[in-house]
């Protein structure tokens, strides 16, 4: 079977499985318990897959997993058909999983590490409002900073950069988990980083070409 052959022959397969989600939607949304089963049984393996990329330690991820299918089930009356169902699904697991990893610790990526610009590589650091002989205190300090940057971001935005400097996830990785072109994955962060620039510009005190 040829490159060609196979694209058709996954097509084809997307096809199908884009109907028969469409109908066990309309089945659960009608009360169909069988319905929600088979969704959740056809899209564990997946969702699974997922938080075991996005986490380390695997203890958490079934809870995950089930509280991913609770939070899509409660939501399913929104889900718009011209999208498919496994995007969305996905979706919903990534953020979940990382409003997980923000609660379970403040450091939501590192902020030493560069800005990738048109012109190059850019290094930050913010500048400390205030004297604080505990150096813990300062980098405490300079990450509720960041992360309220990060979290005023709006939400497309938001899920990349995570995932890029929280998971250190490579763009290939961070696309097909998002289900997003590679190009689509690259505009975001670039966006995503210059935005956090001009909301901190204010804070930097050094900034220079790497």
């Amino acid at each position: 079977m040829d490159k060609s052959e196979r694209i058709a022959t996954k097509s084809e397969r997307q096809k199908k499985s884009r109907v028969e989600d469409k109908k066990l939607i309309a089945d659960a949304l009608d009360g169909n318990q069988a319905a929600y089963a088979r969704l959740q049984q056809k899209y564990s393996p997946a969702i699974t897959a997922l938080m075991r990329k996005m986490l380390r330690d695997s203890h958490e991820i079934e809870d995950l997993v089930q509280e991913t299918f609770v939070k899509a089930f409660k939501a399913l009356h929104t889900f718009n058909h011209d999208y498919a169902f496994s995007t969305w699904l996905y979706k919903i697991g990534s953020n979940h999983c990382i409003d997980f990893l923000r609660k379970k610790r403040l450091k939501t990526f590192s902020i030493d590490r560069p800005i990738e610009t048109k012109d190059g590589e850019l290094q930050f650091e913010i500048a400390d409002t205030q004297w604080m002989p505990d150096a813990d205190m300062q980098q405490a300090d300079k990450l509720r900073l960041l992360q309220k940057a990060v979290e005023s971001l709006p939400d497309k935005y938001k899920v990349v950069i995570k995932l890029r400097h929280e998971e250190e996830m490579d763009y290939q990785d961070i696309a097909d988990e998002l289900d997003l072109p590679l190009g689509t994955v690259k505009a975001h962060l670039f966006r995503a980083r210059a935005l956090l620039y001009k909301k901190l510009k204010s804070k930097i005190i050094h900034f220079k070409d790497q």
